[in-house]
């Protein structure tokens, strides 16, 4: 009786033990707020060209210090633009790469003009589910942990989400293979 109950239990608990074990360093990004770590799940088999260009970026330091230029409370909070203005942009001009993955709390998807082919380093981190998005972004990635500190991201004026001086930044953004901390 007690190995029956004892069985389920420790399959959970090699489930999770495995799950740690099993991230893959090398598409898990990190964000370091003024809070704390936001860890992401790079998703190259949704968007191999965008993980591609966000991880080279993030190699090259020019995320670090950029900052969240238009915050919409209950909507997202978008970064990537190194002029803080949203008209900026690093890196080449992707193709869209749009999947059926949907824009829930914690997406991390690709900024765009209304050319769906203009995606270049901006990207925004849904606050809450934003289905009226699916298909018309890109999705690259997912938080896995740190959304509490997403969710202190200053937020911007009702209706535009522009951020008022100081706007919070993203301190350092690395790929977790390349991390030291």
């Amino acid at each position: 009786m007690r190995l029956a109950i004892l069985t389920p239990v420790l399959a959970v608990i090699l489930m999770f033990a495995g799950a740690a074990s099993a991230m893959d360093k090398e598409n898990t990004l990190y964000i370091d707020l003024k809070d704390g770590r936001v860890v992401i799940e790079m998703r190259p088999d949704l968007a191999p060209k965008h993980v591609a260009q966000i991880k080279k970026l993030a190699r090259e330091g020019k995320y670090d210090g950029v900052v969240f230029h238009r915050v919409i409370d209950g909507f997202m909070a978008q970064t990537g633009d190194p002029t803080g203005t949203g008209s900026g942009g690093m890196g080449e001009l992707l193709k869209s790469e749009f999947s059926k993955e949907p824009h829930v709390r914690g997406s991390v998807s690709m900024a765009r003009t209304n050319d769906p082919n203009s995606a270049r380093s901006q990207f925004f981190i849904v606050f809450k589910d934003s289905n009226f998005l699916d298909g018309q972004y890109t999705v690259w990635g997912k938080v896995t942990s740190g959304m509490e500190f997403v969710d202190k991201i200053k937020k911007g004026a009702p209706g535009s989400g522009a951020v008022s001086a100081p706007p919070d930044k993203m301190i350092k953004v690395q790929v977790a293979a390349d991390a030291k901390s």
